[in-house]
């Protein structure tokens, strides 16, 4: 059997665990910068508030509804997580961490256990030891685990939070009850051509041929048609695999429109890709820079414009990330133009440990000591602690955050005071 745990409203709940005022009434987390709500609590989502709503656009409807609105707070937010996670190992060592706020749980040998009653201990024993209320279906494949789990999430009160699919009856139910488009794996372009041939729900889906399945929707498609007919044919992916690509993008506070505003916007961004892909034992091959003005207004010039530049050989050091990023920003660069948003993404991403050199490479063995002694220092207190001489020595650029709760996990002089 497998078991998907999903927290719910879990950027939410982590502010509510340590700001109980707020249970019960409307909360929403907004992307950086503040820019668009990425998170809503049920409440928010009754009163009618969207998934990427524009916090400007809202900010009367934020008012008039009392809703309680919070900047992201990813350190809070990635503590809360691995906390939830670590429960959950306990209960199996077969566990894919499939999201911040999502695990699939599999149970070998578990034959004569009551599993219904062990959803329900794990529910009470996260919410008890994290405040973080889950939802838990289980069933015997990753894919009707996923409904199941949409099922226990739905009908709270009557599934007490946990669903288990665990006869046929109950499998044929649960798919003739979810939508096409909510079936997990299915996409928007396979969900518009499933519609079209009138594959309106789940069961509709298992009933078409395989053969047509694995022609227009590939061996996973059909995959996918197995998992729900309940034959096990999609496993826990055991190793979580390395980013293929690592972007750092930004919108800014203000307008740039100098070359230096934009050259040290652009160092930052690819000192902190770069920590990234260390972090991973990564190395990049290529990098894309990109730069573009506002789109919302209509009276400046518009413009976008990007490079991809092919680094010598793969690395991971701030100073050839940089001078390469650089070069890209100085061939787009455009004088006169009102800069809103830039970015830069690491590509053809390699272990540090294969990475192909050549011939006319020079030695930077020390490069790597170097980085590691800089990693060292920014985990140890805290970043832009040390900085390239292209970044602004003075002033530390932050992100639009007027609504940011404290890091109560996480940084120590933010921990919650006891009166």
């Amino acid at each position: 059997m497998f078991a998907l745990i999903d927290c719910n409203n879990f950027y939410a709940s982590c502010e509510r665990v340590f700001q109980p005022q707020y249970e019960g009434k409307a909360v929403v987390i907004l992307s950086n910068n503040d820019g668009c709500v990425i998170a809503r609590s049920n409440e928010a989502k009754a009163l009618g508030i969207p998934m990427g709503a524009p916090a400007f656009k809202f900010r009367n409807e934020f008012k008039k509804h009392n809703i309680k609105v919070f900047s992201s707070n990813y350190p809070l937010y990635g503590d809360m997580s691995n906390r939830v996670m670590k429960i959950l190992e306990t209960y199996t060592p077969n566990v894919e961490i499939y999201s911040i706020d999502e695990a699939f749980l599999k149970f070998e040998g578990f034959d004569h256990f009551d599993l219904f009653t062990m959803g329900l201990k794990m529910r009470k024993q996260v919410r008890q030891w994290t405040g973080i209320p889950v939802s838990v279906g289980l069933a015997p494949t990753k894919a009707l685990s996923k409904i199941a789990n949409k099922i226990a999430k739905k009908f709270d009160q009557k599934t007490q939070g946990v669903y288990c699919i665990d006869s046929n009856e109950k499998r044929l139910k649960a798919l003739k009850w979810t939508p096409i488009g909510d079936v997990w794996g299915v996409g928007r372009q396979h969900a518009k051509r499933l519609k079209a041939m009138q594959v309106k729900t789940a069961l509709d889906f298992v009933n078409l041929p395989d053969e047509w399945v694995k022609k227009y929707m590939s061996i996973l498609g059909l995959r996918l048609k197995k998992d729900l007919e309940g034959i096990p044919s999609i496993q826990l992916e055991e190793v979580v695999p390395s980013k293929k690509s690592i972007a750092t993008t930004r919108s800014f506070n203000n307008i740039l429109t100098i070359f230096n505003n934009l050259e040290e916007r652009i160092t930052t961004y690819t000192l902190l890709g770069a920590e990234k892909l260390r972090k991973q034992k990564s190395c990049a091959i290529a990098l894309h820079v990109f730069v573009r003005s506002n789109p919302f207004d209509p009276k400046s010039e518009q413009y976008r414009n990007g490079c991809t530049i092919t680094l010598p050989h793969a690395t991971d050091s701030n100073f050839i990330l940089n001078r390469y990023a650089l070069m890209g920003l100085r061939s787009i660069f455009k004088p006169g133009i009102e800069y809103k948003k830039a970015g830069v993404i690491l590509l053809g991403l390699t272990p540090s440990f294969s990475r192909q050199i050549n011939l006319f490479e020079q030695d930077t063995a020390k490069h790597t000591a170097l980085m590691e002694t800089l990693d060292k220092i920014h985990r140890r207190y805290g970043p832009h602690r040390m900085k390239l001489a292209s970044q602004d020595l003075k002033q530390t650029w932050k992100m639009k955050r007027e609504h940011l709760s404290n890091r109560f996990t996480t940084e120590m002089n933010e921990i919650i005071r006891v009166k």
